[in-house]
């Protein structure tokens, strides 16, 4: 079967849909945090009982996403998970235990979605964006910033969309317009949006604080204008693009070597990856995944490459491998989460990398953790359509034919009721009831916020995931779309020891020593000085 025919196939199998199996941690305000006691975790793929029987085409989650998004082969969008910031696209900042619909998506038709670290995005039937959540950075494309929390749908200024993707705190859509290929808003840092610079100036004349002007209005990669973007796929602060003559490119922080350059610098313009060129390009079905601090994709033959942080222990990749352990599977389908891989291929389930929550689904008896790639027992022999990975959870969708009862006999997680008391979500759902029963957990949610928020969140595994939670401050105005910058990613400061210092969110330098390339700061800026 030809690349072309695989990919055809695959789309029809998510219009068809199958049954959402999820594992890994439920309690989505402690997870990710260095507090509190985490409990209930689903170690084994698991029904989720409002979406029992429905039939799922499409799942998201991002590396850094502690909410998950699911939608139906009608459109429908569920929603579920942390909502300090209004990420689940309800009207309120109340925490989801239970898949709900997002009502006020009803009337249109959903086909994809993408998750960021607290921000949501969905692409309608017709081509168009709707964005909700956190906003502080311009992440949901809406044009402004005068709101930081959108906790209902808005619309994102794209248009022709047919597929998008989220890092930390920005976003990209993929588009049918000639020459815009590719869009990005949010945030600037690291040269992340592909545009030459990472926007960066100093809060004050007097300040060494440095601070990165949003991106509120959605704008393409000029270096990109004349290639069609088909495949994107993003990290916490990079992004992994194929384009339709098979050619990667990588831009965005450097760390780890995630980019595949062979080196560690940060890309403030698309670059392409060496790798995959001439006989080496990649296939029309190929499956593209992006972690917090690592990348990967399948190249010819099927093979899986993959690059950057790859355990915790040893050597980076700094360019891309093929991963010798899964030569010979046909992969179908791949996700990333913070240090955690998933991956459909033939008739199984394959997971690794590092876990606490049970999110790789080994079962009550299996191992936590994984580094290299292990079957998913419970799940051999099921065929499975699509993938995502979060933080401290994945989810997977797998074809109710030829199972037999097999699906009945996993387990059915019911979650805890929120006030709208949703047994089964419900499109028609309001939302005024929410302060008859929970009046006086509300008064506690608001003081347990106001605690965190005096201390940094941050992830066990991975120093870098703290970078957005110290956010910048950032000045909230957009000057006309236009960059102050005009350098190109290959001027990028290195992460290095001597770089932009720990407001950065770098990678703890201590870990992996790199050249110190002090370079001056554009338009003179003082660089941040290294306490």
């Amino acid at each position: 079967m030809s690349g072309t025919e695989m990919e055809k196939k695959v789309e029809e199998e998510e219009k068809i849909g199958g049954e959402l199996l999820f594992c890994g941690s439920t309690c989505w305000d402690v997870i990710g945090r260095r507090k509190g006691a985490v409990e209930g975790n689903l170690v084994s793929p698991t029904r989720l009982r409002p979406l029992v029987g429905v039939d799922i085409r499409f799942v998201a989650s991002g590396c850094l996403s502690c909410h998950c998004v699911a939608l139906d082969v009608e459109g429908r969008c569920y929603t579920w998970g942390r909502n300090e910031k209004g990420q689940l696209g309800h009207g309120d900042t109340i925490q989801r235990d239970r898949p709900t619909i997002v009502s006020e998506l009803s009337k249109y038709k959903i086909i994809k979605a993408g998750s960021g670290r607290n921000h949501t995005v969905v692409v309608t039937e017709d081509g168009n964006s709707l964005a909700f959540g956190w906003n502080k950075h311009g992440q949901l494309g809406s044009g402004s910033t005068r709101n930081e929390i959108e906790s209902s749908p808005v619309r994102s200024l794209v248009s022709q969309v047919t597929h998008t993707a989220c890092g930390a705190d920005f976003t990209v859509w993929l588009s049918s317009v000639e020459g815009s290929s590719i869009l990005y808003a949010g945030l600037p840092q690291y040269g992340q949006l592909g545009h030459g610079t990472d926007n960066e100036y100093n809060s004050k004349d007097s300040s060494v604080k440095l601070v990165y002007e949003p991106q509120p209005r959605p704008r393409a990669i000029a270096t990109l204008s004349g290639e069609t973007i088909v495949k994107v796929a993003c990290g916490t602060n990079h992004t992994v693009a194929v384009d339709k003559n098979g050619y990667v490119y990588t831009w965005g922080f450097g760390g780890y070597g995630r980019l595949g350059h062979r080196e560690q610098k940060d890309e403030w313009a698309p670059r392409r990856v060496d790798v995959f060129q001439k006989h080496n390009v990649l296939p029309p079905n190929a499956v593209v995944s992006a972690g917090s601090v690592n990348s990967a994709c399948t190249a010819g033959g099927g093979q899986l490459y993959m690059w950057g942080k790859i355990k915790n222990a040893g050597d980076d990749w700094m360019y891309p491998k093929p991963l010798m352990d899964l030569s010979g599977w046909n992969l179908r389908c791949m996700d990333s989460g913070n240090m955690h891989h998933f991956v459909g291929a033939d008739a199984s389930c394959i997971s690794w990398g590092q876990a606490q929550y049970g999110e790789l689904g080994y079962g009550p008896m299996g191992q936590k953790s994984s580094a290299v790639p292990k079957k998913v027992d419970i799940l051999e022999g099921m065929h499975v359509i699509s993938v995502a990975c979060g933080m401290g959870h994945s989810m997977v969708i797998v074809d109710r034919e030829n199972v037999g009862d097999r699906l009945d006999q996993l387990d059915v997680y019911d979650g805890k009721a929120t006030a709208e008391g949703t047994e089964v979500p419900d499109a028609n759902a309001t939302f005024p009831k929410q302060t008859n029963k929970r009046g006086a957990k509300n008064t506690s949610d608001s003081l347990k916020n106001l605690k965190r928020k005096k201390s940094k969140d941050s992830s066990d595994s991975e120093d870098e995931e703290e970078n957005s939670d110290v956010e910048s401050d950032s000045s909230g105005e957009y000057i006309n779309g236009k960059a102050p910058g005009k350098g190109r990613g290959k001027g990028a400061k290195k992460s290095t020891s001597g770089g932009k210092g720990t407001g950065r969110g770098r990678p703890s330098t201590n870990k992996t020593p790199q050249s110190s390339g002090g370079k001056t700061g554009k338009r003179g800026r003082p660089r941040k000085s290294q306490v």
